[in-house]
């Protein structure tokens, strides 16, 4: 706190902010302590452990490529594809081996739609492809 040694000035007009900002960072303090932590769940296959490693681990089939150019053209393995089809050649894929499957691996232009993308994630979801990657051009 000023004071002064001159009575006759009247009423000090200064405000002493020292315990208003003792003030607001115990407030600040109590909010952060009881704000709750909002965390998103995000499900993760992780291997688990066995006693007994696989027999005879398979050779990993080719993998295929899948591409979106900047017009939305897909191309599976470098041939036009259509994107409605995609699922169907992914469930044959993926029924060949199950258990080995290839990987998927998509290449998209920076212009390309997400739209186009969404559908192609959207049907590799539905036949259960386990196993996809993105790839930088």
């Amino acid at each position: 706190m000023a004071f002064s040694a001159k009575s006759s000035q009247g009423a000090m007009a200064d405000i002493n902010v020292t315990p208003l900002v003792d003030v607001m960072l115990v407030l600040l303090i109590i909010f952060m302590v009881t704000m709750p932590i909002q965390s998103v769940p995000v499900d993760v296959d992780l291997p688990q452990k066995t006693d007994k490693p696989p027999e005879n681990p398979k050779e990993p089939p080719e993998p295929i490529r899948l591409r979106i150019d900047a017009s939305g053209a897909v191309f599976w393995n470098d041939s036009p594809a259509d994107v409605n089809a995609l699922q169907k050649r992914m469930l044959e894929e993926v029924a060949r081996d199950p258990s080995n499957q290839p990987e998927l691996q998509i290449e998209t232009n920076d212009q390309a739609e997400y739209g186009v993308l969404a559908k192609v994630l959207a049907s590799a979801k539905n036949a259960e492809m386990a196993k996809i990657g993105f790839v930088q051009n």
